[in-house]
């Protein structure tokens, strides 16, 4: 497969040769595909956005709790942009099933709050989060599926901030990776999201501090894991999300209705390790030339820096297609970017090397010179015909 190239004959020449086949990077060895005991599934790599294998996983399910990944990342978020930092517990907030035992009248910082309710699943507190950040439950689902839109789930539809069954509560097993890969790029879901525990410092009542214990025991079970959320109800099964990371690469699992996520998220893992594998592609040698307006050179050379790093299948290659102006305006630093090398694991784009400056090329006074009085012609004459007349 050849290489792909955005290139304007005219414009950019290149001086020295590069590789014109596709990058190809494999996976060492071939697995096969574990069997699980979970109706769906997905696997999904977080580095380029590739579903590595699936099963029912555009089918749209309950999710139980996983659904408090959104709340915690619409409460971490409305923490950091200072709106609501601290909850008052009102006997509204409560809920039934699993629960951080908080009572009316306490308060409680939102960012601890957030890490306590993904540690034990606090109903509770998903619902002072929504009825303090939403109003009310249906102004915080709104708040949900608006985000959702915003992130690219095309198939899930919130309506409680807990995951109780509902009607017209539903995701899929693809949306919920892309979630949870999304909410890993947020350092405060990470950070809590990963952690053995989190301790809660009441701000009322003062002195009253509750340490609160992660009940993802896939953190202790495997050794690549460094996230996940569990759930559970009657109609969900048991429904697990986790994310692990291994060698720079990460992976998001999520099972639903599955009665043996633990061992099916180790298994899927292994699976997804084996078959993905992080390459850095070689260097790229080309030297380009772009023509400079108004430069003291017509003309000014780049070339690529390091490439990506880029989380690869194992039947899929590296493509390469090489991006440039047709010209760029005087002055150029050396070391200025002035296009990349853009580089693709079939047709998702995986990152880019930037294509930059050798050598400076500064103004040409006398061209600016020139410019300029044309540019003041042009400004006489379009003054002299084109203004409003006396009169007029």
């Amino acid at each position: 497969m050849k290489a792909r190239w955005i290139l304007s004959a005219a414009a950019v020449i290149a001086l020295l040769p590069i590789s014109a086949g596709a990058l190809e990077v494999t996976a060492e060895s071939i697995a096969e595909i574990p069997e699980t005991s979970a109706y769906a599934y997905s696997l999904y790599c977080a580095n380029n956005g590739e579903y590595i294998v699936g099963k029912r996983d555009s089918e749209r399910l309950p999710m139980a709790s996983t659904t408090k990944i959104m709340t915690a990342l619409l409460g971490l978020e409305s923490n950091a942009r200072g709106e609501v930092t601290q909850v008052t517990i009102t006997e509204d907030m409560y809920a039934e099933g699993s629960s951080m035992y908080l009572a009316a009248g306490e308060t409680v910082p939102m960012r601890e709050m957030m890490g306590a309710m993904l540690m034990v699943s606090g109903n509770d507190a998903a619902n002072a989060a929504a009825i303090a950040i939403g109003g009310s439950m249906e102004g915080f689902a709104r708040i949900m599926n608006e985000r959702a839109a915003q992130i690219g789930l095309a198939d899930t539809h919130f309506v409680t901030p807990s995951g109780l069954d509902a009607e017209g509560h539903f995701t899929t097993a693809r949306d919920l990776a892309k979630l949870m890969a999304y909410c890993m790029e947020n350092d405060d879901f990470a950070q809590l999201d990963g952690s053995s525990a989190v301790t809660v410092d009441f701000i009322e009542p003062r002195g009253k501090s509750e340490t609160y214990y992660n009940e993802n025991k896939l953190l202790s079970r495997y050794e690549y894991c460094i996230a996940g959320k569990t759930g559970f109800t009657d109609l969900a099964g048991r429904t697990l999300v986790s994310c692990a990371e291994k060698d720079g690469v990460r992976l998001i699992c999520v099972t639903l209705n599955d009665g043996d996520d633990w061992n099916d998220h180790e298994k899927l893992y292994e699976y997804g390790f084996s078959e993905e594998s992080l390459s850095q592609p070689e260097r790229h040698n080309g030297r380009y030339s772009v023509p400079v307006v108004g430069g003291s050179a017509a003309e000014v050379y780049a070339e690529a820096g390091e490439p990506p790093f880029v989380c690869v299948g194992q039947e899929s290659g590296v493509t390469f297609e090489v991006d440039l102006p047709r010209f760029v305006y005087a002055p150029i630093e050396k070391g200025e970017v002035v296009g990349a090398v853009k580089y693709y694991t079939g047709s998702i784009y995986a990152g880019k090397a930037e294509l930059t400056a050798v050598e400076s090329v500064s103004v040409d006074d006398t061209q600016t010179g020139y410019l300029e009085n044309l540019w003041s012609y042009i400004r006489k004459l379009v003054k002299r015909f084109g203004g409003k007349k006396d009169g007029g």
